[in-house]
């Protein structure tokens, strides 16, 4: 049975965009099958502008909306992918809504160079998390390395971290978060889609 009220999971987009570390997560999300409410979210992205981007795989996405006008109140969680950009600093302003967004106790997923955005704005001081690799967050000169995890991806409260490679743990912590799926499913979601365990899909099938 679908849920009639409709919540809103924002995923930024911007140039260089590493296509492979959402896809798992915003596939899933939008797709129906196996979950506990199905039709609870649906994916909008967000961007600086209202311009196309185009991704590092060379595909053009247009924004949605824009990050000034995304209010934490309107979003079930925020979505930062990696992207070379985030290391120059032109991306400032997603790291800074993602501050909002858990000033709110709304959700944020970082990956990859979203991890060393929010390194560079002390979102990760005070927080548990994971990166591509420890000395990759250090060079951005934070304070937080004290908190760094060698982990697939890590947790701590409402924020999910994740390196690169590892977007499908990335989407299990996204999911699970969501509470999309049973614990049952997502336990055999991952199997599936981790581990290519044909047994899985029998618990998929039944759900």
């Amino acid at each position: 049975m679908s849920n009639q009220s409709n919540e809103t999971v924002h995923l930024a987009i911007y140039n260089a965009l590493a296509d492979w570390e959402t896809g798992h997560a915003i596939a899933h999300i939008n797709q129906a099958a196996w979950q506990r409410e199905p039709g609870r979210y649906s994916v909008k992205t967000v961007g600086l502008d209202l311009e196309p981007i185009t991704t590092i795989g060379g595909v053009r996405m247009i924004p949605d909306m824009t990050i000034a006008d995304l209010d934490p109140a309107d979003s079930a969680m925020l979505i930062l992918p990696g992207a070379s950009t985030w290391e120059d600093g032109s991306l400032a302003p997603f790291a800074a809504k993602a501050q909002e967004f858990l000033a709110n106790d709304k959700p944020v997923a970082a990956i990859c160079g979203a991890t060393y955005g929010l390194a560079t704005a002390g979102v990760l001081d005070t927080r548990l998390h994971t990166s591509n690799v420890d000395f990759y967050l250090a060079a951005s000169g934070y304070g937080g390395a004290h908190n760094y995890r060698d982990e697939s991806a890590v947790t701590d409260r409402n924020l999910i971290t994740a390196g690169a490679t590892n977007q499908i743990e990335f989407a299990r912590d996204i999911l699970g978060r969501l509470d999309v799926y049973t614990p049952e499913v997502l336990d055999a979601w991952y199997r599936l889609y981790a581990h290519s365990d044909a047994s899985a899909f029998a618990v998929l099938a039944a759900a």
